[in-house]
């Protein structure tokens, strides 16, 4: 024990020392202290030294310790309707704040107030003045005006405009604004979507005869109408515009088509684009797609000739017809069946049919006519300049397979072979097919070994084809040979003991039971139909009709291909990714999905959850068989679009399902609302709302909490409100669940009041709640410090006999002292002991931090001795909790008696009370009293004595003393005390503060070399400044210590040290820096890397350029554009043109525009490595991205020209020349050169392949169509 009493001997001298000091300042002595405290003789010698923070200063939070909080509810009594719109009435602050400051009774010094942010010299000139003239009312507006762009002009302050112009008018009734102002003010509250007030606006100014020839109202107008969906208003805007000769800009009118397409108005829009093409400007990429969308709906709908008179009219400015264009045209005209009108089409248009197109025709003219009429138009559809595909052919000889015309298919199949197109296995499989009708079973197999010699494998549609013509042509040998086939490439799995030909009955579709292959053995042979190798007399016991039709079926569907039966069965096997694949080859063959399976492939889309955009396309594609998706469907969709943050397409599909009076599911009305409130689009929000509250939208429990989160963090009480409302009517059980969640989220988002005027509605209701709630209310109001009011709802607690949980009891008790409501903070903590009996002391030391907040001595003396009497007392604790008192209220004279008293009973002085000590010192400038109290805590354990170490030196950097530093760091050596990593943190992020970057360097290095974790902020302060000072060595040396331990670097410390590498022309250490980084996976999410891009592509590092790139995709952040302009640039002048145009494509699918310099660097260098063709088509598809320049046409013209492509060079030049821009002299003449030299020239090689001369010898020559019979 003796080492024990020295330590408290030598306390006891520290402590003495100390209070000698500090009360000597204030000629005071500690003799005071005894009579502060009359009942010390009651406090017992002996005391154990405390080190643990008291319970005050962390009070237990309100998940430690469960409570029930259930709440009784009388629900055959209680009518919950109405009960959101009560509560927000009683809610008048909430009410004003979402009005502002009732701007329509607003004077107008408060209205020049709440611009003085925007324009201060405008409104301060106006504050003294009490009339406006409408010269002031246009100067305010300009100068607002002025600051849109600089700060962007939020609705409120709009509103406050519109209040000084209703103001103006109001003060004077003969007063009358200049137009100017009038359109200075309808412009702006078109700009934030105060529409109606807008409208009134120009409706009034109209009245007295002014007509707002402002181009910008009008559009502006129409532009916020279509983005609202109001269709109606948006039309009535642009025939206000037309009126007055003015023209709709491009943007404003895509917009408006667009709207007019969604809402599938088709004569409306066949008249707003008809109006545009007759303009006779050029479109732009954007106007040709809502150009196209147009003629998509006008040929839907059957209007084809409309939409052929468009396409006419739209040649004045545009070349030709696009490809998406002319296969709507076509669809149009094959669903009318009318193929001539179609081909002069083409010839009046001068377009070449595209294969889409050609295929779609030949398609249907062989599905409703024959393949002779098809093979007609195909010939005049080559004079067009249609190029047939594989495709085409294999259209033609499925059909001619199926029409019995065996030899035709194969002369379509020679001239396929010819033209070097590889056959597709559904050509392959319907030769196969027609052979075996044709009873030609030994050639089927002919054609077979061909397919496998040309790479294209046999599948298990051949396969089947092949079962079902050897077993037409009883030739059952190859049956088992097939099976055994179809069992080696893992098609089927045979059995030992299994029959094969039981096995491909089966496969057929056959009951094997009911189709037996059995010997004849009667005399005679009567039964037998056929031969075995044997010389065996067979045949098969079954219903031969039934079983040639099953076999000849099989055989007939194999010839043409169906891609909705294929779809089909990729969708039931959750295939959906090769299901797509199909749909997109079902276009190239002509064909089209039905309804059915259309609705099969979007519901089991939706339901993957991976495929959302491939659903977006096709609806877009197939609009007709979009509206034909029946409710479920569309509710999935819905769903799908939603979670996967689709916000417009899923809010476009929901109209669609209001439209069509469909029932919304509350799944899906909760998902919209759910990714809206994600979004933060508070506009659509309220809208949706609007309509789901119409429908009777009722949530789930569990989304319903969410949503309730969400509402109260987008400031939306009202809406959460109505939610809870929706729920306790519909489900009063549910609302008593999401009760206390939601009172708690209210008062967690600073709703506290309105979650007041809930609890007392509910009350008046007849609803019996439970402390929890009232709790949540009260730490609400005691965050907000609204004392008042929880001073009221706790007597509303207290007349109910209600206990606030032990956190909030805490937390008010001292409010209530400082107060003077001493009684009630004692009422406080006793009906508290009554459920927190365990935890007394906490309750107690809160009534004594109370007392001392007031300064009241003589409370405080009761209140021990009345501990000391029930033995709750433990003194340490209440005199570290008088300590901390006396700190809060900076009473020095008290903190001195206090600690005088401390010494007297040998009682320790816990490390919170020292922290409050310290800081109450160097907030008073008494820096060395704060340096002799660390002596009179020193001594207790190593561990506090370093926190005592810790607090001094956070203190001493914050106070500005860093000075003294030294010297506490050699004490605390000397003491041989082990800093921790609280201790580097405190000292790197100090030193790095005071600019002292080599001793912040020192002891992070020093810190790391014990295998402490620094702070990120310490890590981030000391690598950049190392950096910043050019001591870039050190910086990379605390990079690697940290990539050995696995720490995560940031953007910032990664930027700082590449960028000081690439500035000292270190290339490859930069870069194996940043491939550690990926190696060891010390990325963080939201990594930018944007600009090392850049100085990596200026360097010419375009891999490591790309990685970045790359790896800032991966961690979900989107480069700028610049980036991709960079490595596009960059990898166009390495000749990567595949990657280059990767880059280009992934930038325009997300939304990123390319610079004129990246696309013309592109055109570059396709031409420069002869792929010119490829060029032209880039530059085509420049015009939907950005613009076409000069340099470009010429640097294709003059390729095309350079590889003697004359014909190709002069349609270029054509374009060129039509879109405004001139070729120079040389290449213009040495065009015309050229192409009088080639004039007269031609070449007419042609090759024969070897399957047409073979079909040729064994007798299948001729030409399709000619007079001769075929077949």
């Amino acid at each position: 024990m003796r080492p024990r009493l020295t330590t408290i001997r030598a306390l006891q001298h520290h402590m003495l020392l100390f209070l000698s000091n500090l009360l000597h300042f204030h000629s005071c002595h500690v003799k005071p202290v005894r009579s502060l405290f009359s009942h010390s003789s009651l406090f017992p010698t002996k005391h154990l030294f405390s080190t643990n923070t008291t319970s005050l200063n962390n009070p237990p939070s309100p998940s430690s310790k469960p409570q029930k909080h259930n709440t009784h509810f009388d629900l055959s009594s209680i009518n919950f309707t109405g009960i959101a719109q009560s509560v927000i009435s009683k809610c008048s602050h909430f009410s004003d704040k979402k009005k502002g400051k009732g701007f329509a009774d607003a004077s107008l010094k408060d209205l020049l107030l709440d611009i003085s942010d925007i324009v201060p010299d405008t409104a301060r000139r106006f504050l003294r003045i009490s009339v406006l003239k409408p010269e002031d009312v246009l100067e305010i507006l300009l100068g607002i005006q002025s600051e849109i762009g600089k700060v962007g002009i939020a609705a409120r302050k709009v509103e406050c405009m519109w209040g000084i112009f209703k103001w103006a008018i109001e003060q004077d009734k003969v007063f009358n604004h200049l137009p100017r102002s009038c359109e200075i003010m309808a412009s702006s509250l078109v700009r934030v979507g105060m529409l109606r007030e807008a409208e009134f606006l120009l409706s009034t100014i109209e009245g007295r005869g002014i007509l707002l020839d402002n181009y910008e109202i009008l559009a502006f107008l129409i532009e916020r109408y279509v983005g609202e969906g109001e269709l109606e208003r948006a039309l009535s805007a642009y025939d206000r515009l037309k009126g007055r000769g003015l023209v709709l800009s491009a943007s404003h009118r895509r917009c408006l088509l667009d709207l007019l397409v969604q809402k599938k108005k088709v004569q409306l829009a066949y008249r707003v684009c008809r109006e545009m093409v007759e303009m006779n400007v050029n479109l732009s990429d954007l106007e040709k797609v809502s150009f196209e969308n147009v003629i998509r709906l006008l040929c839907r709908d059957g209007k084809i000739q409309e939409g052929r008179n468009l396409v006419k009219k739209a040649l004045v400015t545009v070349s030709e017809p696009t490809s998406s264009v002319i296969n709507e045209i076509a669809y149009g005209y094959c669903e009318k069946k009318d193929f001539e009108d179609l081909l002069s089409f083409f010839a009046d248009m001068k377009c070449v049919p595209t294969a889409i197109a050609g295929n779609k025709i030949l398609h249907c003219l062989c599905q409703n006519f024959d393949t002779e009429r098809a093979d007609l138009i195909l010939r005049e559809l080559k004079d067009l300049g249609f190029d047939p595909d594989e495709k085409t052919f294999g259209i033609l000889i499925g059909w001619s397979c199926h029409e019995g015309k065996l030899k035709n298919a194969f002369i379509y199949f020679a001239q396929m072979v010819s033209k070097c197109l590889k056959p597709p296995i559904f050509s392959y499989n319907a030769l196969i097919s027609g052979l075996f009708k044709e009873g030609m079973w030994k050639h089927a197999k002919d054609i077979l070994d061909e397919m496998i010699d040309q790479g294209t494998p046999p599948d298990v549609s051949t396969f089947r084809i092949l079962l079902a013509g050897f077993c037409k042509a009883r030739q059952f040998d190859e049956v088992k040979r097939i099976i055994s086939q179809m069992d080696s490439h893992g098609f089927i799995q045979l059995s030992s003991s299994e029959d094969p030909l039981s096995k491909a009955f089966l496969l057929l579709g056959f009951n094997p039971l009911a189709v037996r292959l059995k010997r004849d053995n009667h005399v005679g042979f009567p039964k037998t139909e056929f031969l075995d190798n044997l010389g065996n007399g067979l045949y098969l016991d079954t219903d031969l009709d039934v079983y040639e039709r099953t076999v000849t079926r099989v055989l007939d569907d194999s010839m043409i291909p169906d891609f909705n039966t294929l779809i089909l069965e990729k969708c039931s096997h959750g295939n959906f990714r090769t299901a797509l694949l199909l749909v997109n080859e079902s276009f190239l063959w002509g064909q089209e999905l039905s309804s059915s399976v259309f609705s099969i492939l979007v519901g089991g889309l939706c339901l993957s959850h991976s495929h959302i955009q491939a659903v977006a396309k096709l609806l877009e594609k197939m609009p007709e068989l979009a509206n034909q998706l029946d409710q479920e469907t569309l509710n999935l969709l819905v769903q799908a679009c939603s979670k996967k943050g689709l916000t417009y397409s899923g809010k476009i599909i929901l109209d669609e399902i209001l439209r069509r009076n469909l029932i919304v599911k509350n799944e899906t009305y909760t998902a919209v609302l759910m990714n809206l409130c994600k979004k933060g689009n508070l506009g659509d929000l309220q809208g949706c709302w609007e309509v789901a509250q119409r429908n009777k939208w009722v949530p789930g429990l569990e989304d319903c909490k969410a949503l309730v989160d969400y509402l109260c963090q987008r400031e939306m009480p009202v809406e959460a409100l109505q939610l809870l409302e929706c729920i306790l009517v519909n489900n009063p059980y549910s609302g008593l669940d999401i009760l206390p969640v939601f009172i708690e989220k209210l008062c967690t988002t600073s709703f506290t009041r309105i979650a007041h005027a809930l609890l007392n509605e509910l009350q008046k209701q007849g609803c019996i709640l439970e402390g929890m709630a009232y709790s949540h209310v009260l730490r609400g109001l005691s965050k907000e410090k609204k004392f008042s009011e929880v001073f009221t709802v706790l007597d509303d607690m207290l007349t109910e006999n209600l206990a606030p949980c032990l956190d909030v009891a805490v937390l008010l008790i001292p409010q209530l002292c400082r107060a003077g409501r001493f009684e009630k903070a004692i009422a406080v903590k006793e009906i508290a002991l009554r459920d927190q009996s365990t935890d007394s002391i906490s309750l107690q030391c809160a009534v004594v931090k109370g007392l001392c907040m007031t300064g009241n001595i003589q409370e405080i003396a009761t209140l021990f001795q009345d501990m000391l009497l029930k033995g709750l007392c433990r003194d340490a604790e209440i005199y570290n909790t008088l300590v901390q008192g006396h700190c809060l209220v900076k009473n020095l004279r008290g903190v001195g008696e206090l600690l005088g008293g401390i010494i007297r009973k040998n009682l320790s002085l816990s490390i919170s009370s020292y922290r409050n000590l310290v800081r109450f010192m160097f907030s008073e400038g008494r820096v060395l009293y704060a340096l002799n109290l660390k002596e009179i805590m020193l001594g207790r354990s190593k561990s506090d004595d370093l926190i005592i170490y810790n607090i001094l030196f956070f203190y001493l950097f914050g106070s500005g003393s860093s000075s003294l530093i030294p010297t506490i760091l050699v004490e605390l050596q000397n003491k041989e005390l082990l800093p921790n990593e609280f201790t580097y943190n405190f000292l790197v992020y100090g030193f790095c503060r005071c600019k002292d970057v080599s001793s912040a360097a020192y002891y992070m290095s020093t810190m790391i070399s014990k295998e402490l974790r620094p702070s990120n902020r310490s890590l981030r302060m000391v690598i950049s400044s190392l950096c910043d000072v050019g001591d870039l060595r050190k910086a990379l040396d605390l990079s690697r210590e940290m990539e050995l331990r696995g720490w995560v670097h940031g953007s910032i410390i990664q930027n700082a040290i590449v960028e000081g590498l690439l500035s000292h022309g270190k290339l490859q250490e930069a870069e194996d820096m940043l491939d550690r980084m990926v190696e060891s996976c010390l990325i963080p999410s939201n990594i930018n890397y944007d600009n090392l891009i850049k100085r990596f592509c200026w360097h010419g590092r375009l891999n490591k350029a790309v990685d970045l790139l790359n790896i800032m995709l991966k961690k979900g952040n989107v480069p700028n554009s610049t980036s991709y302009d960079s490595v596009i640039q960059g990898l166009c002048t390495q000749n990567r043109l595949g990657e280059a145009m990767d880059f280009y494509t992934e930038m325009l699918d997300r939304d990123l525009k390319p610079s004129i310099k990246t696309s013309g660097t592109l055109v570059h260098a396709y031409c420069q490595n002869g792929r010119t063709a490829e060029a032209e088509n880039l530059l085509i598809s420049m015009l939907q991205v950005g613009k076409s320049t000069r340099e470009m046409y010429c640097t294709v013209v003059n390729k095309y020209r350079l590889e003697n492509n004359l014909k190709k060079a002069s349609e270029l030049m054509q374009v060129m020349q039509h879109r405004g821009y001139e070729p120079d002299f040389d290449t213009h003449w040495s065009l015309i050169s050229k192409l009088n030299n080639c004039r007269d020239k031609g070449d007419c090689n042609s090759n024969q392949g070897f399957l047409s001369r073979l079909l040729s010898v064994s007798g299948f020559a001729g030409k399709v169509g000619s007079k001769t019979k075929l077949g």
